[in-house]
């Protein structure tokens, strides 16, 4: 997802300049920083010389929400290892030896300095899965079936909110 993907489509925003501007191609975790970076918490997005739109705090929120498959057949499985022993690839691998597909990966630098990786498996049971990271030597610190329908709305709840505080909507 680029930048003009995630355009503010308020009323209130057209025909406005902005001075802190980003290349419409941008990729977004590109322009997260930029936006959060400055105080107007919005940024004009130039195209061929000329400003297209402006992105702010709610239309980032909502192209990252977007970028988020919606699944409930989908597991929750939090990793934790090392920053030298992290791979995606080989996280992949052991989730689909398990017969299972990895939906989304996303890591985050936890206090002690190791990255908690979370995993959204297709599988209503993560077991096999986590069996399965756990032979490729993965730390598996915590599990959610797909039946756990309620932690999952909690979990994603969370991560919004957090979100949201991060971006000080």
């Amino acid at each position: 997802m680029i930048a003009k993907d995630i355009l503010c489509h308020s009323e209130k925003q057209g025909g406005r300049h902005i001075m802190t501007t980003v290349s419409s191609d941008m990729p977004v975790f590109d322009v997260l920083p930029r936006l959060l970076d400055n105080p107007e918490r919005e940024l004009g997005v130039m195209e061929d010389g000329k400003q297209i739109g402006v992105i702010n705090q709610t239309s980032m929120l909502e192209g990252i929400g977007r970028m988020i498959a919606p699944r409930d057949d989908c597991s929750v499985i939090t990793v934790e290892c090392a920053p030298e022993d992290f791979s995606a690839s080989l996280m992949a691998h052991a989730v689909e030896d398990s017969d299972a597909h990895l939906v989304d990966l996303l890591s985050t630098p936890s206090d002690n300095g190791n990255l908690k990786v979370l995993l959204r498996v297709r599988h209503t049971d993560p077991a096999a899965a986590v069996r399965s990271l756990e032979r490729y030597n993965f730390k598996v610190t915590d599990a959610h079936a797909a039946s756990d329908s309620i932690m999952s709305v909690e979990i994603a709840t969370e991560r919004l909110l957090s979100l949201q505080a991060l971006m000080n909507v």
